[in-house]
């Protein structure tokens, strides 16, 4: 069975990742997402175990010690991590794994899994995303400021990703992503996976 593509999915807060996430999960049942732990509370809606694993601090570092993730970072003063075994096991059954993290965490995945694709979503622009933040209504006024400010430093951390989607249009943005996805599934070491292909191509030698 082949291994599913690993894809690094990050964005600054407010510029939509988590939407157009969704949307691909929804239309492409080879994708899955990798669930991440945290020590934030749950947000209204959220489930246990569906949208994160909510753990307490002493859980977060017991699991930091004993080496179970792949990554781990502070963001905004909650801890978030992505567990190794999960996404093993995940790609192991051929599924390709969405890994929805800030770019600390995409930076430490790349350390010790190079294949990793990196996606960095951007809004339109910085009053775009503003906006998008006071309409959300989850945030104060003093939190936005606060939001907006990570925001430019995170958007500056695009560079380091393989492609970036523009989520100024959201069904173009969806489209653009799902474009990535399937370019990922044609590339060469993918593709060699595959008994078939291989033989195809070594048959030419």
């Amino acid at each position: 069975m082949q291994t599913g593509n690993l894809f690094l999915v990050s964005a600054p807060s407010g510029a939509g990742k988590t939407s157009i996430v969704n949307a691909a999960l929804a239309a492409d049942s080879q994708l899955v997402v990798a669930v991440s732990h945290t020590t934030r509370a749950a947000r209204g809606g959220e489930v246990d175990g569906e949208n994160y694993h909510f753990v307490n601090d002493e859980e977060f570092t017991q699991m930091i010690e004993a080496g179970s993730f792949i990554e781990h970072a502070n963001v905004f003063g909650k801890r978030y991590g992505t567990a190794k075994a999960e996404v093993a096991a995940k790609r192991g059954m051929g599924r390709d794994v969405i890994l929805e993290i800030d770019w600390q965490g995409a930076e430490q995945v790349r350390a010790s899994m190079p294949e990793a694709i990196g996606v960095f979503v951007l809004p339109p622009s910085v009053d775009a995303l503003a906006a998008r933040l006071t309409a959300r209504g989850e945030d104060t006024a003093e939190s936005i400021e606060k939001r907006l400010s990570e925001a430019k430093l995170d958007m500056s951390q695009a560079v380091h990703f393989d492609y970036l989607v523009i989520n100024a249009v959201f069904d173009q943005a969806v489209a653009t992503f799902a474009s990535i996805v399937q370019a990922a599934r044609s590339a060469r070491a993918i593709q060699l996976q595959d008994p078939n292909v291989k033989a195809l191509v070594e048959a030419s030698h």
